[in-house]
Formats: structure tokens, sequence, C-alpha cells
């Protein structure tokens, strides 16, 4: 399975460059949004960064009543925007609340790797699970 990992969150210096990329990638030619972004930078009470990417677990795939969200052979899952009814079920159980739900459909990270390149502190990679 494909997924992102953050190899050192104490590195991250919450520049958004990671968010800003993906935000892009997603809703080309719109201002950028740090909602609209697939990873999220937040700050934990003890006020070390966090960065929050999808971990491919499947909770919103096995929500989804329409079966719109299905693992591809890398096992990514995928949301199919045809056969999705913008209910947002997938966002609310999504445990790290990275799905974005933007004009009346959501968006999820497909381990595309644009803020992989994006992030200056070379701190996200790309790594399968098996």
């Amino acid at each position: 399975m494909k997924r992102l990992k953050i190899s050192d969150p104490g590195n991250c210096y919450a520049c958004q460059s990671c968010m800003v990329a993906c935000s892009e990638a997603f809703y080309k030619g719109e201002a950028y949004d740090p909602a609209n972004s697939c990873i999220q930078i937040g700050q934990k009470e003890d006020g070390t960064m966090q960065v929050r990417t999808c971990l491919q677990c499947g909770k919103c795939a096995r929500t989804c009543e329409q079966g719109a969200i299905k693992q591809n052979p890398k096992g990514v899952y995928m949301i199919d925007k045809k056969l999705c009814i913008g209910c947002g079920k997938c966002a609310e159980v999504c445990p790290m609340k990275v799905i974005v739900f933007t004009k009346d459909k959501p968006s999820k990270c497909v381990a595309c790797g644009i803020c992989i390149k994006a992030c200056p502190m070379q701190i996200i990679e790309m790594f399968e699970k098996d």
C-alpha cells in the first residue's frame, strides 16, 4: 500500500509549502486556500507541529454507501466523482480529518507526491506498506 509518511515532524516549520502544492494541484486556477489541502499542518497542545496525512486506512471507503471510494492496485483509496453524491460521510469518519470537501464533492490524498517535492525540509516521504 502506497502512503505518505512524515520522517521527522519536529523539523516541520509550518511553512505550508506542502499545503499550497496540494491545494493548487487539486484546484488549479483557484486562489490558495489551506482548507483545500489534503495534507494539513497544525500545532499540538505541547507546541510541536503535527502534519496530518491520509493513512489510506479505508474508513472512508467502508463508510461510503455509494461505493464511490475504491482502492486502486497500489493500495491508494480514490474517489469516483461520478458515483459520489456529496453526502460528506467520508469526511466525517476520516481519523486524520484530511478529506477536503469543496464544491459539493470530497477530495482526498491520492499519494501523488506533489507535497514531497514542495517540502523544503524534506520530511515527507512515500513508502509502501503491506
